[in-house]
């Protein structure tokens, strides 16, 4: 079932280490189906350098798994519920890359201070609340705290990612770490400099409306 979409989730699980946002086994992409609604995820605790897309497993919005022959990442819960929550996202990324990581330990919004924040994510990345992991607490939490931004850090967590399609989803967990490596850098210099609210919707039209073919 859904193999273009394997394929594709497969390959973008791939991008987790090799885009430096995770190490060993953490971290998950997951991708749903338009038309079937059916999501395609990341199987737990396989090494992403082992995963084939036929190692991926497909769940229903309720987590029956449909098709699969491993077990489901332990964060599907996570996924399903903003799956069900957003039907605008199709796409979701989980890290605990090391720069956004750290905004999350001290439980920090990383501020909007660079037009590349303005562009991808329209304002600050939020920092949602602490959560117990295992069951739909952290799903809950991205929905009632993410506002419009694409990417949120959980309190002593890490990143979570959403859009449009899994490979938007992941495009901005890896914009999410580079803006929280500079922002972090800019801390060690001195106080950052915010963009005025007005400036950062202006970037963001714009990037949204001009930016790319």
């Amino acid at each position: 079932m859904l193999e273009e979409l394997r394929i594709v989730v497969c390959a973008l699980n791939k991008e987790l280490p090799a885009q430096g946002l995770v190490t060993m086994t953490s971290g998950n992409v997951s991708g749903r189906d338009p038309e079937t609604n059916l999501v395609v995820i990341k199987p737990s605790g396989i090494s992403f350098e082992a995963l084939t897309p036929e190692d991926m497993v497909i769940v229903d919005l309720q987590g029956t798994v449909i098709e699969g022959r491993l077990n489901a990442s332990v964060d599907t819960p996570t996924h399903l519920v903003v799956y069900r929550a957003r039907p605008d996202v199709f796409g979701m990324v989980h890290t605990h890359s090391n720069y956004a990581t750290a905004f999350a330990a001290v439980g920090r919004d990383i501020p909007a201070v660079l037009t590349a924040m303005a562009d991808e994510f329209g304002g600050a990345i939020p920092c949602g609340p602490y959560c117990q992991i295992g069951e739909e607490q952290i799903g809950e939490a991205i929905v009632a705290h993410i506002g419009n931004s694409p990417a949120i850090l959980l309190q002593n967590h890490g990143v979570f990612t959403i859009g449009p399609t899994p490979k938007a989803a992941l495009k901005a967990a890896v914009m999410c770490e580079d803006v929280a490596k500079t922002v972090y850098l800019a801390c060690q210099l001195g106080t950052p400099i915010p963009i005025p609210a007005e400036e950062v919707a202006r970037g963001h039209q714009r990037y949204m409306e001009k930016y790319g073919q």
